[in-house]
């Protein structure tokens, strides 16, 4: 409740015109939206423009904030708007430029190093992130944000038995690529051992 009365403060002082404010808010917050941004969008630098569309947006949005509400799962649902926002935009120029080369883009799978950390290894990661994104939305609201379900049901705009049922179907996802990835493995040692 500390937090949430120092978040009021800091968007009442924003809101009478201290930028000072603003810049607390903003060191207060961007860590988690950069993790949750860098793990949703793919290019560190189209992650970079969406973390400063988020904050041009969160200074335009601040005013319509409902202060009886918690901060951080307000902010996590306007960055997942603008991630929204970012993936439509890109399936756009995706199309548009389809059309013009006939070529799809490639895509950097380079991820923040922290979020890695988190995950704890880079072999999970690379799984998680070819979760359809939708099943990647939930996991990373419940797992990386830490996030309940019934915040991460709020966060998105979605019932909170999609959330559920979002979460089981990327862990029976996961699951069964762990299962299929050990018995490549084992295959692969079976050949060394013969």
């Amino acid at each position: 409740m500390e937090e949430q009365n120092e978040y009021s403060q800091l968007i009442a002082r924003t809101l009478a015109g201290s930028r000072e404010a603003y810049g607390e808010l903003y060191e207060a917050t961007v860590r988690d939206v950069y993790r949750t941004v860098r793990f949703l969008v793919s290019e560190p630098s189209d992650a970079d423009d969406v973390v400063q569309d988020i904050y041009l947006e969160l200074h335009r949005s601040l005013e319509q904030y409902d202060g009886t509400r918690a901060f951080r799962p307000w902010l996590m649902g306007l960055v997942m708007r603008q991630v929204q926002a970012y993936r439509r935009k890109g399936w756009r120029q995706l199309r548009i430029t389809k059309k013009a080369e006939h070529t799809a883009p490639i895509l950097d799978a380079d991820f923040a190093g922290e979020v890695i950390d988190r995950l704890s290894s880079r072999m999970l990661m690379d799984k998680v992130n070819s979760l359809p994104y939708k099943l990647r939305q939930v996991i990373v609201l419940h797992y990386l944000q830490e996030y309940s379900q019934e915040e991460a049901a709020a966060i998105l705009g979605i019932p909170l038995g999609t959330v559920k049922s979002r979460i089981h179907a990327a862990l029976q996802k996961l699951r069964r690529k762990q299962k299929a990835d050990t018995i490549r493995i084992g295959k692969v040692e079976d050949l060394h051992e013969s």
